[in-house]
């Protein structure tokens, strides 16, 4: 079996790096950012054949890898639905990983997925951390912020009419493209058998950042600012979607990347 002194950075010899989940929004690009590095890379999806709640196709895919990145998001958010999908497939392929050797799981989850537990799906990603842990396999779990590309989904979550409503607390949003940097960078890196944390360059309020979208993009919805109102059915405060301490900040702010935004 491989170990974590069998994976190189990009400067060594080509790894062979599977990404589940490739075809995705943070997939395609941590594809793209790893082939640049001169990787072997296969982007491994139900689309391609590989399906990691069933196991169809993981054998095949994951033969000779030396590092698997995990950045699969599930299709369904029911509470139920979503932890049957992260229960399964995180068993299916860590199995599927130990079988082939493979030195190196990276996997992307939430910052302050244990504050957030009274959704299902973050109880979801709890149940998929503590599987990766749990595992014999060397890890690396990256915990990013939302994304910029996620601040339209939370306006409709939270849209009433034509009013948007929303609590101020913080959060420390940044863009997929800054989260792929990161994922790839951790991907050709030494596990770190823990977690490294990743936001945007600064904090900004829920509520702010959805009324600057919505300005930017001629949206008529009013956001109107209310302590109670729910994130995805969550009661949220400043600490609740922030990262901790020395958190891997990306470059990329929200003004500029809405100047950008099609």
């Amino acid at each position: 079996m491989n170990t974590s002194s069998s994976i190189h950075n990009g400067a060594g010899n080509p790894l062979k790096i599977v990404v589940i989940g490739g075809s995705g929004l943070i997939g395609k690009k941590v594809v793209q950012n790893l082939r640049e590095l001169g990787h072997d890379v296969l982007p491994a999806s139900p689309s391609s054949g590989v399906n990691t709640v069933t196991g169809e196709g993981l054998a095949g895919a994951l033969a000779g890898a030396q590092v698997v990145v995990d950045v699969a998001n599930a299709p369904v958010w029911e509470d139920q639905a979503v932890l049957e999908f992260f229960q399964k497939s995180g068993r299916n392929l860590l199995a599927a990983e130990a079988a082939a050797g493979v030195g190196h799981h990276v996997a992307l989850s939430v910052v302050g997925t244990e504050r957030l537990l009274d959704s299902g799906y973050f109880r979801a990603k709890m149940a998929q951390e503590n599987l990766i842990k749990a595992a014999s396999i060397p890890y690396t779990i990256v915990r990013a912020t939302q994304f910029f590309e996620f601040v339209n989904g939370i306006a409709q979550s939270a849209t009433e009419g034509s009013t948007v409503r929303l609590p101020s607390a913080l959060f420390q949003p940044m863009a997929a493209s800054d989260v792929a940097v990161f994922v790839a960078q951790a991907a050709v890196a030494q596990p770190v058998n823990g977690m490294i944390e990743i936001a945007g360059p600064e904090p900004i309020g829920i509520d702010h950042a959805v009324r600057k979208y919505l300005d930017a993009k001629h949206d008529a919805r009013t956001v109107t600012t209310d302590a109670h109102a729910r994130y995805y059915g969550i009661e949220v405060n400043d600490q609740s979607l922030t990262p901790g301490q020395h958190p891997r900040l990306g470059p990329t702010h929200f003004e500029e990347w809405l100047k950008n935004a099609n």
